[in-house]
């Protein structure tokens, strides 16, 4: 299949990450003739290249580190203090990188309707594209019958002084390598400033986490969000919450934050060698050319309907670009539900009370399902369901009680009477682990009698959540 200029295929796909590629897999195995477009490296999208894999890439490394430092409470003498190779951890992380979008794009060309084409694609009509090639070259336009934005989302930088200065860095771009800097700022205290925020403290670097709000992770639950930023200041990040950032400038090498505010009061100036911008994501839009057609972007993003279908009929968007929840598996699984309703098949698009979500900090904080709060203002009654860890064999293995370890909370929202699970908090060490699982209860909203029914192997992460579901109906069941 060519590309020729003016040539038509079934469906253009615009952005071969989470929220494209499942799509244009899926749609080109049912015979349908697709141009899938990447302006960026490869096939993966932000996830692969700038997000998701870079980032647990160096967080594996830190909680490798992190058990090397803790090996003589597991019985274990090592010869010497283990040290990072900055330079040798990237190298394993390219290596990661190419091979996933080599194989991601050896899945692609094997699908013979699919075509994928590294070029940025700009729309000019409800039926038409130019493809803009890296490097130059003339435009090649392109017309289709419908077509797929997905072009994901790009860190956001607050309009202060400074923001363009060398060494004031997104998620994004520091994520791609360089240096590993000695002292380093972190403006947001969202789940990217956490996350990296925590990774640069193990590494040895001396962090700064700045946060505008009264507390880390403000969308969170608040109860495990606190207990998470105590484990954060015991592992030597200085954390500055209800903080201004009002600029930066360049004194010699350094480059120094001004600040206003803050608990505890915040230093007015702090001097460090790198500032790491993680105040949010923003949905990509700029170039896509939709002033050529009567899609429309909203405060959230591209605004579609519940089939993910823009006010322009036969343009459709997906992921991180229609605007929040803006998570990797969020894209993939509406992709696949967009490519099933343009096949005419029965579609499940994702519903935002039914995701999931983990920060892998240490220990991690799973989410799944609605707020206990939200689950009020839909107009549920609902009780919550505590399970401490301090008790659980697989927490205590894993070194639940050790100095300076967080002691783990399972909370599990369920809805009166019924018993419906309807959302997981988790903070634990192993609360990834329990995300697929979570993600079954609240989607289903299973009831916490057929969670305690369910035999799960033990000593297992899993096993607790079992654990609290028993726990709460022998509450509810009379001795006889």
């Amino acid at each position: 299949m060519s590309a020729d200029p003016a040539q038509e295929v079934d469906v253009l796909v615009v952005g071969a990450g989470p929220g494209g590629t499942p799509a244009a897999q899926a749609l080109a195995a049912a015979g349908r003739r697709v141009l899938l477009v990447e302006a960026g490296p490869g096939p993966g999208g932000t996830c692969l290249f700038e997000g998701c894999i870079p980032s647990k890439i160096l967080l594996e490394t830190a909680r490798r580190l992190r058990e090397q430092r803790q090996a003589e409470a597991f019985g274990l003498r090592l010869g010497g203090e283990a040290t990072l190779d900055w330079a040798a951890l990237q190298r394993r992380r390219q290596a990661i990188l190419e091979r996933r979008s080599r194989a991601a794009l050896e899945r692609l060309q094997a699908l013979p309707t699919l075509r994928y084409r590294r070029a940025r694609a700009r729309l000019t009509g409800p039926r038409s594209a130019l493809l803009l090639a890296e490097g130059g070259g003339a435009p090649e336009e392109v017309r289709f019958r419908q077509a797929i934005l997905a072009t994901g989302s790009e860190p956001v930088r607050p309009p202060l002084p400074g923001m363009d200065l060398e060494g004031v860095v997104d998620s994004d771009r520091w994520l791609t390598g360089g240096e590993l800097p000695r002292r380093l700022a972190v403006i947001g205290g969202g789940p990217i400033g956490v996350e990296l925020g925590q990774l640069m403290a193990t590494f040895g670097t001396q962090v700064h986490l700045l946060e505008r709000g009264p507390r880390l992770l403000g969308r969170m639950d608040e109860e495990l969000a606190l207990l998470l930023q105590k484990r954060l200041a015991a592992d030597g990040l200085s954390i500055h919450t209800g903080c201004a950032v009002e600029g930066i400038q360049r004194r010699g090498a350094a480059l120094v934050v001004r600040l206003g505010g803050g608990t505890p009061p915040a230093p007015q100036e702090l001097e460090v060698d790198q500032v790491l911008v993680a105040t949010g994501r923003r949905p990509r839009v700029r170039g896509l050319g939709l002033e050529s057609t009567r899609a429309r972007v909203g405060p959230r993003g591209i605004v579609v309907d519940e089939h993910l279908e823009t006010e322009e009929p036969g343009l459709f968007a997906a992921g991180d670009v229609t605007g929040p929840p803006m998570f990797a598996h969020w894209a993939t699984a509406q992709s696949l539900a967009l490519a099933a309703h343009l096949l005419g098949r029965p579609a499940a698009f994702p519903d935002p009370a039914r995701n999931t979500s983990v920060i892998f900090s240490h220990p991690e904080l799973l989410t799944a399902g609605l707020s206990e709060a939200e689950a009020r203002e839909a107009g549920l009654e609902v009780e919550t369901l505590r399970y401490a860890y301090r008790g659980d064999a697989r927490a205590q293995i894993a070194g639940e009680g050790l100095p300076g370890e967080t002691e783990g909370l399972l909370k599990l929202v369920v809805k009166r009477g019924s018993g419906a699970v309807v959302r997981v908090h988790v903070l634990a060490a192993g609360a990834s682990a329990l995300a697929g699982e979570a993600a079954v209860l609240v989607g289903e909203r299973l009831g916490v009698d057929r969670l305690a029914r369910a035999i799960h192997p033990h000593p297992t992460w899993s096993e607790s959540l079992v654990q609290a579901a028993r726990a709460a109906l022998a509450r509810r069941t009379p001795a006889r």
